[in-house]
């Protein structure tokens, strides 16, 4: 056997080198970000990870032969270790916007959302009361309604609004019930979620956005990863899994047509998109 090892003709070592590349390939694990605070999309419970981005991302995985591991990161940090390498992909509810395409690689869109302005049960304030004239709102730091209400409300004097950026929605949502903000902006399905576990919240007023949501890997994607989410996306939509999984976790939430809206800013839905045909 030895002897063997030792004498290979030069198409046989390139099959060899060819053989244990591809199962090397096969067996290398993929990490996942998640940030396991952001229900319905991202969470733990009893020491699992679980949530629609989770589920989907397992079933993606178990489609394509893929190996995936998911890793907990807060919010601020997640861009930054996809960007560096340190994560493979980014999983979770993550809106398309044009300066998250400059440094990332969007899937095919499989969701759209708006965002909703949240305050107590017992609050009588309103979409407008509740974002001005002295309110204090809070929206999770580096996510796009934090960017939207910095942009529009929080630098206007006239509006006199002030922005409170927080790790997570979880902490944000119990510092308003506890009275240290008038109102906190998150995306629908989040703020849905949220109501239907109990929190005595109610929503105020909604800001139409219709922002695509996609996963994430790294610009240029050098592990050639999107042809085979794209692929899977496309399987567990059109075999209903996705409604299965999104319905386990939002049973209110209407089911869209994949690809939702595709920004014609993002390089990646241009021309071929790998592993999606119509």
């Amino acid at each position: 056997m030895k002897s063997i090892l030792r004498k290979l003709a030069p198409a046989a070592v390139m099959l060899a080198m060819t053989s244990w590349g591809s199962a090397h390939a096969q067996a290398e694990t993929l990490t996942a970000g998640v940030e396991a605070a952001f229900p319905p999309w991202a969470y733990v419970e009893d020491g699992k990870y679980k949530g629609i981005a989770i589920d989907a991302m397992r079933a993606i995985a178990k489609d394509q032969g893929l190996d995936v591991e998911f890793k907990d990161l807060p919010w601020p940090s997640l861009i930054p270790a996809l960007v560096k390498g340190r994560i493979d992909m980014l999983v979770t509810g993550l809106n398309v916007t044009p300066e998250r395409a400059k440094v990332l690689d969007f899937t095919i869109p499989w969701w759209e959302n708006d965002d909703e302005i949240l305050v107590p049960k017992d609050s009588d304030k309103n979409l407008i009361t509740a974002m001005c004239c002295g309110a204090t709102v809070g929206a999770q730091g580096g996510a796009t309604q934090y960017k939207w209400l910095e942009d529009n409300l929080a630098s206007n004097d006239k509006v006199d609004m002030t922005l409170r950026g927080y790790e997570d929605y979880v902490t944000a949502i119990a510092d308003m019930l506890a009275g240290r903000l008038d109102a906190v902006v998150t995306s629908t399905d989040t703020a849905e979620d949220f109501i239907a576990k109990g929190r005595p919240i109610k929503i105020a007023g909604t800001i139409q956005q219709n922002q695509p949501q996609a996963l994430a890997v790294e610009k240029g994607d050098p592990k050639k990863l999107l042809g085979k989410i794209n692929a899977g996306i496309m399987n567990i939509y059109k075999s209903g899994e996705w409604a299965e999984i999104v319905h386990r976790y939002a049973p209110q939430s209407t089911i869209r047509e994949i690809p939702t809206t595709m920004p014609a800013y993002v390089d990646t839905y241009q021309g071929d998109i790998p592993g999606y045909t119509k």
